[in-house]
């Protein structure tokens, strides 16, 4: 096991395309990182670096305390799952899972001992003397999974591996890569362009934007507190509603006042606001659509919308609804809080009214869009 530390690396294509810059990152042996990101975001290329195959245009790597820059990606001792699989059609499961082990002369009995051990923990053992073309996509990346296990590396590189299957298996062997993490008990690196997937897998989530980082934390902290409105809008789904708005310090309390509407800031963000000495004046606020209610026109707190789409998703409706302005926001509503005549009256053109609590906002620079609270 081994853990991994990237000192100011940055990646140059030709003489001025920038693909990663500045990145710095110290990953704790037996973590589960997580890089995510828009597309062409740099997360890959990072993850590629790492494993070698991507020059390092400036910076370090070090894998256990040895920097890696100028070692082949055999010698770094990593195992690493593609986003494609990666499989070779003409060899069975067994002896794609077995190729690497082979390469270093390993004693036959070590080579059968490995890959059942670890086609007995991915559930792939009836297929192993299947070739690729006779597999699922899921069993297929069952099959690059295990080979990567048998090599018992330093640090397992995962690179979008389940991007190519449906939504149903992408649910399934999310939950297999929790179970296998915990069997394993190795240094993971994973790249995603999926929030899902980064909020379900990681100890801690890199997020991305540009080539450069915009926040590290746990899951919980990217959420709660997001540092900049990218990572807002970025983490979460559906995405953060957010409006320019007019923060106000009246009596020693903090309040908003979206669309005519004034209500106070209460709990944990007000102490901040308040510890920070944050100023009234615009900012852009943010609000998740699962944090708006449902309120009535008697309400000074209330929001009137008209709704445009209702999407009905099984346990909540996601109502897409335009503010009086034109502004267009989502509301997430939990069906167990409607009657059915409620959900029924819930229409395409009928106005509602729909509010927040206090301490659930985010307030953001309306120049710089940093978050005021970080």
């Amino acid at each position: 096991m081994a853990s991994v530390k990237l000192t100011n690396v940055k990646k140059i294509y030709g003489k001025d395309t920038v693909a990663v810059q500045d990145f710095n990152l110290d990953i704790a042996d037996k973590e589960f990182i997580v890089f995510v990101g828009p597309s062409g975001c740099g997360k890959s290329t990072t993850l590629r670096m790492i494993a070698g195959l991507e020059d390092i245009s400036e910076g370090t790597v070090e894998i256990d305390g040895v920097v890696v820059n100028d070692l082949q990606p055999r010698d770094r001792d990593i195992a690493m799952v593609f986003q494609n699989y990666a499989l070779y059609p003409h060899l069975t499961v067994f002896e794609n899972m077995a190729f690497s082990l082979r390469l270093k002369n390993a004693p036959q009995d070590e080579v059968y001992e490995k890959v059942v051990n670890a086609a007995e923990i991915l559930g792939i053992t009836e297929y192993l003397t299947r070739k690729p073309r006779a597999l699922s996509g899921g069993q297929r990346q069952r099959v690059a999974i295990g080979r990567a296990m048998v090599r018992d590396s330093k640090v397992f590189l995962m690179d979008e591996p389940l991007s190519n299957l449906d939504a149903k298996l992408r649910n399934q062997m999310r939950a297999e890569i929790i179970l296998l993490r915990q069997k394993i008990d190795t240094t993971f690196i994973y790249v995603t362009h999926d929030q899902t997937e980064a909020m379900t897998l990681g100890d801690r989530i890199v997020i991305m934007k540009d080539g450069f980082i915009q926040q590290v934390g746990t899951p919980t902290e990217v959420f709660d507190m997001p540092v900049n409105l990218f990572v807002g809008e970025f983490i979460g789904a559906p995405k953060m509603n957010t409006f320019k708005t007019q923060l106000v310090c009246e009596g020693g309390k903090y309040y908003v006042t979206p669309y005519g509407a004034k209500i106070e800031i209460t709990g944990k963000k007000a102490e901040l606001l308040k510890e920070k000495n944050v100023q009234g004046g615009e900012i852009i606020l943010g609000v998740r659509p699962e944090h708006f209610v449902l309120s009535d026109a008697n309400n000074p707190a209330a929001i009137p919308c008209k709704i445009v789409v209702n999407e009905m998703m099984g346990s909540e409706l996601h109502l897409h609804v335009v503010e009086e302005n034109g502004d267009k926001l989502i509301v997430r509503i939990p069906t167990v809080s409607l009657e059915d005549e409620e959900r029924k009256a819930l229409v395409y053109g009928k106005t509602i009214y729909v509010t927040f609590e206090g301490k659930v906002m985010h307030f953001f620079d309306k120049e710089t869009e940093k978050n005021l609270l970080v």
